[in-house]
């Protein structure tokens, strides 16, 4: 069990998901988190931004099927706009094709809404304070998505990686938090993220998932 955040700094979060039942499930769950504080919800994507024009949430729990404007048109608006913000996708499918196109988009976590309440909370405090999280699920069917892709950059294709970048690159992949690799490597957290950002240019990609698709295809990480 991962220890609780100080309650001095309780993770503020939004919920857009047009099923009242399921907020208010969600809401009572998160309810007994103290580290943990739900600041509005909203019931389709357009709402949702309107709500984050007042109010600055650390994560949004963002269902994929909404009515008017739906999770899928709505994340490439948080991402531009939030940059910051973490993103958990909920929904009722666990599709691998989908799961690397959210995380392409720029996801921190893909859900599927009968996940277990403290399945929803670590995946909250992961993103919050790691960036991403990956459940067993998600995390094979992004990988074999990922793999199965052929369509990298040509960015990607060519690009030199250090020995200290691979290295750098395999921890990321292995979701460990910026302080742990930092630690590992004898480097500080800013310029470990400094090199994650670098990465990113070096491979013409824009997110975790391009990353790890990058790492798949040259051998960075095993693709079990």
């Amino acid at each position: 069990m991962m220890k609780p955040l100080e309650l001095v700094t309780p993770v503020k979060v939004i919920i857009a998901d047009d099923h009242v039942l399921f907020r208010a499930g969600v809401k009572t769950a998160l309810g007994t988190k103290k580290d943990i504080r739900l600041i509005g919800e909203a019931d389709n994507g357009q709402q949702l931004l309107h709500l984050l024009k007042h109010l600055q949430p650390d994560v949004v729990l963002l269902d994929i099927q909404m009515p008017i404007m739906d999770g899928i048109k709505t994340l490439p608006e948080l991402r531009k706009n939030y940059p910051d913000m973490k993103i958990i996708m909920l929904t009722m499918h666990n599709e691998h094709s989908m799961i690397s196109k959210l995380m392409e988009l720029g996801a921190n976590a893909y859900l599927t809404k009968d996940s277990d309440s403290e399945v929803i909370y670590e995946a909250i405090r992961t993103c919050y304070q790691n960036e991403y999280f990956f459940n067993e699920k998600t995390n094979i069917a992004l990988l074999d998505g990922l793999k199965n892709r052929n369509n990298e950059s040509p960015g990607a294709q060519e690009a030199k990686l250090t020995d200290k970048e691979k290295h750098i690159l395999k921890l990321m992949c292995e979701e460990k938090s910026t302080k742990e690799i930092a630690d590992e490597v004898g480097l500080s957290p800013r310029t470990v993220e400094a090199i994650r950002d670098k990465l990113k240019s070096k491979l013409g990609v824009r997110s975790m998932a391009g990353l790890v698709r990058y790492a798949i295809r040259v051998g960075i990480i095993d693709d079990k």
